[in-house]
């Protein structure tokens, strides 16, 4: 009987990490694989680049058409409150949903080439961010032609589009890494999606909701826990400023106050905050740890 000798290969070999190479390469090849799936996405339509802004038009036009008729369209400025809630949303639905399959539909780009894997959702998400820009010129016409008007305070929608944005890409790192091996996370993040769509503030205001109250705490405190719910009230305060004062059950109520005010002040606000800055490094992390193993798994 003959015998097999077996050969010491040495430890197994790591495959490329998530940020390995210089930063210049990450981003270039991050913009690039974005602006390709940019383009590619309106390749050979008519219309091009008119189809993103008709889908949040016209949801926003089924939406606005159903809750005026449910009173809600007398709120000041409703409107333009509802579509610029539908366009952020969209973009945080966009980057996370495409994030979640991103690395598995290039399984044979992660099996061929070298290059750091948080380029894939880092496209995805900055894909999602040409859309947004795209919808924001709707929003834009849309506000002024509402009645808003500019007041210095816009000077924090910029921030508050980094906020949304780094919540975005937290769950985007999370949600790519663990679909790798868990094929269970898309349906979960489907019904995830749908639920936080109705618990983000964008189809009812903030001051439909402040004369209730959950634990003996106003309503508006737990539905402000969700950082999205901080980013659509917070980005109505500073884009409209204050709103006529309402009355609901004797309560008078101001739909535009910030969202540190609406939420009990600023510690309160610190949860939902930290929250996006802990799931951006546990995102990172997750990623980072996986990212040298993903061609294997896959």
């Amino acid at each position: 009987m003959s015998t097999v000798d077996y050969v010491d290969l040495g430890p197994p070999i790591r495959g490329p990490g998530a940020l390995s190479g210089d930063w210049r390469r990450f981003w270039h090849l991050t913009f690039t694989i974005a602006r390709t799936e940019f383009k590619l996405r309106f390749y050979g339509s008519a219309l091009g680049y008119v189809w993103q802004l008709v889908r949040p038009l016209l949801m926003f036009g089924v939406l606005d058409l159903v809750y005026s008729l449910g009173k809600l369209g007398a709120i000041p400025h409703y409107p333009a409150m509802l579509l610029s809630g539908v366009v952020m949303f969209n973009f945080f639905a966009e980057a996370t949903a495409g994030s979640v399959r991103c690395v598995v539909d290039r399984e044979s780009f992660v099996r061929k080439i070298q290059f750091p894997r948080l380029a894939i959702p880092f496209a995805v998400v900055l894909t999602a961010g040409f859309n947004l820009c795209v919808n924001f010129f709707a929003v834009a016409v849309f506000t002024f032609v509402d009645g808003a008007r500019p007041r210095l305070q816009w000077l924090e929608l910029p921030l508050i589009l980094v906020m949304l944005i780094t919540l975005a890409l937290g769950w985007s790192m999370l949600l790519s890494a663990l679909f790798v091996r868990f094929r269970d996370i898309q349906p979960i993040w489907d019904v995830v999606l749908q639920v936080l769509f109705y618990g983000s503030l964008i189809l009812i205001p903030l001051e439909k909701i402040q004369p209730h109250h959950l634990l003996g705490q106003p309503l508006a405190h737990f539905w402000l826990l969700n950082p999205l719910g901080v980013v659509m009230q917070q980005y109505r305060h500073a884009l409209l400023g204050p709103l006529p004062t309402t009355v609901a059950n004797g309560v008078h109520i101001n739909g535009s106050v910030s969202a540190a005010t609406a939420i009990g002040g600023y510690p309160e606000l610190a949860i939902p905050v930290g929250f996006v800055v802990v799931l951006l490094f546990v995102g990172f992390w997750v990623f980072n740890r996986s990212a040298p193993h993903i061609a294997e798994n896959l």
